[in-house]
């Protein structure tokens, strides 16, 4: 059970809120809520101890607080905010949480550039037929939850949660 939780919950999640802000522009609260309980069920019966846990908790409190501070000065959306917290919880206050923020930054200046130039040809795009969603051409935000899920997966396999179910 702790390993399904392990390999297919956080992976799950992510995808999820990828999807969900590539469709809608918005990530449901509940796959924030998801991560962070699901972290806490786990964390103990995957063999973290009590000082483990409290620094993964401090790491989400930490982007946490970037996190907020980007919020409010409309920097960041607030699902973006909630998943990127939710999501340092898993990596916790290791060198992989340095590696996932690390491909969130770049994944998301590859995304940001990406969808500008979509914008800067939406003539084009919408004459030619193709399937881009309308809120990707016309909104003025970026679904950063998109770079945000892609570097989870890229960061995941070094996270000490995968290292303690590979390793135990």
């Amino acid at each position: 059970m702790t390993l399904a939780i392990i390999f297919v919950v956080f992976p799950l999640c992510l995808a999820v809120a990828a999807c969900s802000d590539f469709l809608t522009m918005l990530i449901p609260n509940r796959v924030s809520a998801i991560l962070l309980a699901s972290f806490v069920i786990v964390a103990p019966l995957a063999g973290l101890g009590l000082t483990d846990i409290a620094m993964h908790l401090a790491a989400g409190l930490v982007v946490f607080s970037v996190c907020f501070a980007l919020f409010a000065l409309n920097v960041m959306g607030g699902g973006d905010a909630k998943l990127l917290t939710a999501s340092a919880v898993w990596f916790g206050m290791t060198f992989s949480l340095v590696e996932f923020l690390i491909y969130v930054s770049f994944l998301g200046g590859i995304l940001t550039f990406a969808i500008l130039s979509l914008r800067s040809h939406t003539n084009a795009i919408l004459a030619s037929g193709l399937p881009v969603p309308g809120h990707i051409l016309s909104a003025k935000k970026v679904p950063y939850g998109i770079a945000i899920g892609i570097a989870a997966f890229m960061a995941y396999p070094s996270s000490p949660l995968m290292l303690a179910a590979l390793g135990g």
